[in-house]
């Protein structure tokens, strides 16, 4: 497994996501971790709202593998908060932020957490306030680094007004079929084309490049928002005719060519990878260590029906 810089330091090019774990037994959970494991994955990825209450995947992970001290510091944990599911709204306050974390801390049963995202943009963001709880966190030793997830340039730039930590990660929706934030810079000043107009608050992917930024890319192999994969579907025959070939040539599977072509984009991204099912986890990791042609990049970016112009 390749590695990619993050932060003062590297992390594998694949993580493990572990939304999707609330009805796991502890055999499957662990089966699930030792897999990523031998796949050279050693990040996983939580939220305090994954498992449709609050905590309940961080303590599902925990207690199916009750992992010792000297295996815990082996593996880097990351998790995320500020939506609050109930009230159907963000929360970027400090009671908030520390709240949450120390509950991730307890679920998790684990005296640090190595990163937490700030998850969706908060419109009533004080940046001060984010600052006093990420010192608190810091100055304590719970929180070892910090990040974003699915925010605009300048909404982290509103955050860096205050927060004098290092925002290491931004996680973003991004595949082949869903790649606006890649997509619309190469249909830059492309007049009436949909494709060319920027919704990201301009130049994410550049942005994040040039500050240092891991851009971790979430539903890797979602067609769309939520509305299921691309491998395999009737929908995108052409799409998957070149995965196919590609997958042949490599010799890995298709889900491989998908994560490929993620991580041979030079922003070196993580991907984060939601499936419970260990052998596509396996076969999703193997892609990272495919490294497409540029040709064969933009085939792919092509064939999902996006404008080389």
């Amino acid at each position: 497994m390749k590695s990619v810089p993050f932060g003062s330091g590297t992390a594998p090019a694949v993580v493990a996501g572990m939304m999707r774990i609330p009805d796991k037994t502890d055999a499957e959970v662990r089966e699930l971790y030792d897999t990523a494991r031998a796949a050279g994955i050693d990040f996983f990825d939580h939220a305090d709202i994954y498992g449709g209450a609050m905590h309940v995947c961080e303590d599902r992970f925990a207690s199916a593998l009750r992992l010792s001290a000297a295996e815990r510091d082996e593996i880097i944990l990351q998790t995320k908060c500020g939506i609050v599911p109930p009230e159907q709204m963000f929360d970027f306050s400090y009671e908030h932020i520390v709240t949450q974390v120390e509950g991730s801390l307890k679920a998790l049963r684990t005296d640090h957490i190595d990163v937490l995202l700030l998850h969706r943009p908060d419109a009533l963001v004080e940046p001060e306030e984010v600052a006093r709880a990420f010192d608190e966190l810091s100055a304590a030793g719970k929180v070892r680094a910090f990040g974003v997830s699915n925010h605009t340039p300048r909404q982290i730039d509103l955050l860096r007004t205050a927060v004098t930590q290092p925002l290491i990660a931004n996680q973003l929706q991004l595949s082949i079929t869903h790649s606006p934030i890649i997509a619309q810079g190469i249909a830059a000043n492309m007049s009436g084309e949909e494709q060319s107009i920027v919704r990201d608050g301009g130049g994410i992917v550049e942005y994040c490049r040039i500050n240092g930024i891991t851009i971790q890319a979430w539903s890797p192999f979602q067609a769309g928002f939520f509305d299921g994969v691309f491998l395999g579907n009737p929908k995108h025959p052409e799409l998957n005719a070149v995965i196919d070939r590609l997958a042949a040539k490599y010799a890995v599977e298709p889900i491989a060519i998908a994560t490929a072509w993620i991580t041979r984009h030079p922003a070196h991204m993580q991907v984060v990878l939601g499936t419970t099912t260990p052998q596509r986890v396996a076969d999703a990791a193997a892609g990272a260590d495919v490294e497409l042609s540029r040709s064969e990049w933009y085939e792919l970016f092509r064939a999902a029906g996006h404008i080389v112009p």
